[in-house]
């Protein structure tokens, strides 16, 4: 293997590039370079579930913000993302969902016929190490460890008891035959540690002498010649490099950071490129379209305490890390989100359309606004929104960060299902179940009642739920910017294995699928004729090797 050349540059190592750089590297005679922009996930707060809430430094973020959202008060609002090994994985909460099993019949009938569930069912299987469930819907020998939470906050409990005192059902796995309920969430944990997409797929693969990963390395230009793409230019730490792939180049930089690649390499909408002075390699309009996002509305009560809050106060801090080191239990363990409820806002929907979870703490502006005593947020989350939005350009410098426009509520159905979230939030809060605990609610407050206050109160504090999708599409239209097998339209290569390909955003968290893409884009890398193959043959393989 020379200094330079490799057969696959991976570019991006979240949730889905460790899975492809660790499954390429399963075969010894094949090199893979592996770039991370941020650093490697030494920070001791990463691996402890709880300090997740204290990740917000550029170290390992990359705390971008918007454009100016229109039906938010023109706030330029905070939006976070991983930059270490692990990406989001290693700064998230943890959350285990993989969607509704109809998100992926949508994708089939938009022409990926080759991603429905029960296509891409079997590469969840291959990724989970489940650690209570083994059956038609999970597995226990993957790389990513699944497991219940060591302890559940009263506050959570008393959720549980509010939806079913509402008249939802009690709901044990939320990935398996319903997902209609209300329940705990499994989490990315292994021995009360945070599992992440580097502790799960790169740890093993570390001596691999095939593997070479390379952090702090941010992609500017993705090299193409006679219409093929050879290579990558990168930096690492501000040093210029240039590496060549003999096969392919991958991005897995998530749905911000391709997208954003792709322009910077002049391939996307022709146009827009010329307009900031890039040269036109290839004339892709979908590149940057289609983005979407989940958008959280949330409600704080003040409670009795009973709640995580002041539990980061020195001494508490002191002695609840006691507990942990001793016992692996206690504060450090929590994931914070530890109960959930899928709910549908009417019975016109085929499927949840709400998604609530419950926060024993208050959580006000991602964690950044500090309230004295002790309190609970429950986040809701219109989960199929309308609104479309984009990932362009600023500049043709590729240190000046991207105009990332979620274009929140631009579609007045989005308005519609919001509200019916918030209203459920306080019908949970008004329940019996919670009035040993619940003092008074805190925000918006009792005197926000009439649909006008409730939507200026949305306009002035609802943030992003941290799940960009979709700008890098997957499909067969003129928007189109992969193809099933996750290739690029028109440029051998190339590929684009992230969140970014999902045609349309899935109901929940996108931890999960964005793992899946991993998996089974190494799949089609491995096994070119895989997309060939029947619906049929496909679901009969089972688990694929």
């Amino acid at each position: 293997m020379s200094e330079n050349r490799y057969d696959y540059i991976v570019v991006g190592a979240g949730a889905a590039g460790c899975a492809v750089a660790s499954r390429l590297t399963e075969d010894p005679d094949t090199t893979v370079l592996l770039l991370e922009a941020g650093g490697r996930d030494w920070n001791p707060l990463i691996h402890m579930p709880v300090g997740f809430t204290k990740l917000t430094s550029p170290s390992v973020n990359w705390g971008f913000e918007t454009v100016p959202q229109a039906q938010l008060n023109s706030r330029r609002m905070w939006y976070p993302q991983g930059r270490t090994l692990g990406g989001s994985t290693s700064i998230n909460a943890m959350i285990y969902i993989r969607g509704n099993k109809l998100d992926y019949e949508k994708w089939a009938e938009l022409g990926n016929d080759d991603w429905g569930y029960e296509q891409v069912l079997p590469f969840f299987r291959k990724a989970e190490r489940n650690e209570r469930l083994n059956d038609r819907y999970h597995g226990s020998d993957g790389p990513m460890a699944v497991s219940e939470q060591v302890q559940y906050n009263p506050l959570s409990k008393a959720f549980v008891r509010a939806a079913q005192e509402l008249g939802l059902t009690f709901t044990p796995d939320f990935n398996g035959a319903v997902q209609d309920g209300i329940g705990f969430y499994d989490v990315t944990q292994r021995n009360a540690r945070r599992e992440s997409a580097s502790t799960a797929y790169l740890r093993p693969a570390r001596d691999r002498k095939n593997l070479i990963i390379q952090p702090h390395a941010l992609g500017t230009q993705i090299l193409v010649e006679k219409g093929r793409a050879v290579g990558l230019k990168y930096t690492v730490k501000g040093k210029p490099a240039v590496a060549c792939a003999d096969r392919e180049v991958v991005l897995s930089a998530g749905a911000v950071n391709s997208p954003r690649l792709l322009l910077l390499s002049g391939i996307g909408p022709a146009d827009e490129l010329r307009a900031l002075g890039v040269d036109v390699v290839h004339d892709l309009p979908g590149v940057g379209r289609n983005f979407q996002d989940h958008m959280d509305v949330y409600l704080t009560a003040e409670t009795i305490p009973v709640s995580y809050n002041e539990s980061d106060r020195p001494l508490k801090a002191l002695a609840a890390g006691i507990q942990y080191v001793l016992y692996r239990t206690g504060p450090v363990t929590a994931s914070v989100c530890e109960a959930g409820m899928f709910v549908r806002s009417s019975d016109k929907v085929d499927a949840p359309d709400i998604q609530m979870h419950c926060l024993p703490a208050y959580v006000i502006d991602h964690g950044r606004m500090r309230v004295k005593g002790h309190g609970m947020t429950i986040n809701t989350c219109n989960l199929r929104p309308r609104s479309i939005g984009s990932v362009s350009l600023r500049s043709a410098d590729p240190s000046v960060p991207p105009a990332i426009d979620p274009n929140f509520l631009a579609d007045p159905y989005d308005w519609e299902i919001s509200m019916e979230g918030f209203r459920w939030g306080r019908e949970m809060l008004a329940t019996r179940a919670y009035a040993p605990f619940v003092k008074k609610e805190h925000m918006p407050g009792a005197d926000v009642r009439t649909d006008r206050e409730i939507r200026d109160y949305i306009r002035q504090w609802a943030k992003t739920d941290y799940h960009p999708v979709g700008s890098c599409k997957m499909g067969n239209d003129d928007m189109a910017v992969v193809d099933q097998e996750l290739r690029v339209h028109g440029l051998p290569g190339l590929r684009v294995i992230d969140a970014s390909i999902m045609p349309t955003l899935i109901s929940g968290n996108t931890q999960a699928t964005s793992i899946m893409i991993g998996e089974k884009g190494a799949h089609h890398i491995l096994n070119p004729a895989a997309a060939s193959k029947s619906v049929r043959d496909a679901h009969s393989e089972g688990v694929p090797s």
